[in-house]
């Protein structure tokens, strides 16, 4: 249906008269993105330090275990980008219209629940930052001072999204550059100073040592923790139509954006597997750790506790910055009728509280992981894997949709087209379907309870955490649905929500 009305029609000229011509009315110019500038954008979204003291581990080995993920993550990219079309964009869109409506939910659903378990992670590994800062570095290991580091500064960002408004939007990009680009830098900087300047390694650097060392699948399981280093690569997709040849362009952002996260990775990554030994990493303090190797070194220790403070900020920036974000893809479900009216409930400023609240008090028992079990660096791999798992059931809905909606509407044009699409999705599907059962197997050295316990308890947090919007689309009601009679959302009322 046209945008025009009647009362927007020009009057018609009087007799003896001439309209004057139309003014020219000058319109905003849709941004073009170019091949660096999203590689770039992709580089943000999905560069992390929270990974890096994991895979330091492995030394030189870390290189491949993050070159596999990287390929997999390819086909991610690639599926996303052929399902964007026009303003289709979005795992609820995509997968909705290829599995019907309620795996479009459950995809949505899965995207963010996942971020509900990445944020006790990420704030325990600003726990272990502040420790080295404000307090005593051993307390990076307290389980009791993880927790209540979660739950306060959690809650404190919750507080101030219901506020509304977009500052810490905008801070979050400022906090990615000041506390994970930064860092990233240095750690690469100070780790070729160390090696050149011939430091001891506290690993091999010999080529033999590219290839990790086997010990069975146990040995193997982080690698399922470091998929998720690279969760994010789809979210960009959405812009391949603001791309001049999305066709050509697309590809090589798409290269481009896995050499320069590749760089941000590994290269620190192996400056800290140089300066610390491998047994002394913790998973919340690792990254501190080896600033400290340095600093101390050359006698500035006290430079320690600045790097920890901007890399806390980066992070704590990054929290605050998601706290609201991926809730809205399940608001805008919820507003279909999809979810009961508690958690439809918006405050004053337009901002979703009824599903702020539930993320909240899923958060804060997560955060209980951390005090049941001893070890903090176990809880930290027991939630990663948990995301995992849950993260590459979307994916697997994801791959699957790309597949059937190119076979259900093959003529749609499309700014960007997989060649052999279902070859690159099936891949894709596999390798995550692999990660997947992989999240099942205990890490090796994980202590925290019998390994035989390990498969059960990953299973029923993926059912508790997961199951809930296929309960909720089977009873859902009637009276859920409270959208207006022209169907349109309460979201286009409230755009800062």
């Amino acid at each position: 249906m046209s945008d025009a009305t009647p009362a927007s029609r020009p009057a018609p000229a009087a007799a003896g008269t001439t309209n004057p011509p139309p003014k020219q009315i000058s319109r905003p110019a849709v941004a073009v993105l170019g091949v660096g500038q999203l590689a770039l954008l992709t580089l943000v979204v999905v560069a992390s330090l929270r990974s890096l003291p994991a895979m330091a581990t492995y030394g030189l080995g870390s290189v491949m275990l993050y070159l596999i993920p990287a390929i997999v993550f390819h086909p991610v990219a690639s599926s996303a980008a052929t399902s964007a079309v026009g303003t289709r964009s979005g795992v609820y869109v995509w997968v909705r219209e290829a599995l019907g409506n309620r795996w479009g939910f459950t995809a949505v659903w899965l995207q963010w629940i996942q971020n509900v378990v990445w944020f006790p992670t990420q704030l325990a590994f600003i726990a272990g930052a502040l420790a080295f800062v404000f307090v005593d570095p051993s307390l990076s290991s307290s389980g009791f001072f993880t927790a209540v580091v979660i739950i306060v500064f959690y809650w404190g960002a919750t507080l101030v999204t219901l506020r509304g408004g977009n500052l810490f939007a905008k801070l979050g990009s400022w906090g990615g550059i000041l506390g994970t680009l930064l860092p990233a830098v240095l750690l690469i900087v100070f780790g070729a100073i160390w090696v050149f300047s011939g430091e001891r390694s506290q690993v091999s650097l010999a080529p033999s040592a590219l290839i990790p060392p086997f010990t069975g699948l146990a040995s193997i399981v982080l690698i399922v923790s470091n998929v998720l280093a690279y969760a994010g690569m789809e979210v960009n997709a959405v812009h391949v139509n603001q791309m001049k040849d999305p066709g050509k362009g697309y590809p090589r952002s798409v290269f481009l954006a896995a050499v320069l996260i590749l760089l941000v990775f590994v290269l620190p990554t192996l400056a800290i597997s140089v300066a610390v030994p491998s047994k002394e990493l913790g998973l919340t303090n690792g990254i501190m750790l080896a600033f400290g190797v340095y600093f101390d070194h050359w006698g500035v220790g006290w430079a320690t506790a600045v790097v920890s403070a901007l890399i806390a900020a980066g992070a704590l920036a990054s929290v605050i910055t998601w706290v609201a974000g991926p809730s809205k893809g399940v608001l805008a479900a919820a507003e279909t009728g999809l979810l009961p009216p508690a958690l439809q409930k918006r405050n004053k400023a337009g901002i979703q509280s009824g599903i702020l609240m539930l993320q909240g008090m899923i958060v804060t028992v997560l955060a209980a992981i951390f005090i049941i079990v001893p070890n903090v660096s176990a809880a930290f791999v027991a939630l990663i894997d948990m995301a995992a798992a849950l993260y590459l059931i979307m994916y697997m809905l994801m791959f699957a949709s790309a597949i059937v909606l190119r076979r259900k509407e093959p003529n749609v044009h499309r700014a960007y087209r997989v060649t052999a699409l279902p070859f690159v999705a099936g891949v894709g599907f596999v390798a995550c379907l692999a990660a997947f059962l992989l999240a099942f197997i205990p890490p090796d050295g994980f202590t925290a309870f019998p390994p035989a316990l390990y498969p059960w308890i990953v299973g029923v947090v993926i059912v508790v955490l997961g199951a809930p919007p296929l309960l909720f689309y089977a009873l859902r009601r009637p009276g859920w649905d409270r959208r207006p009679a022209d169907g349109s959302l309460l979201s286009d009322a409230h755009p800062e929500a």
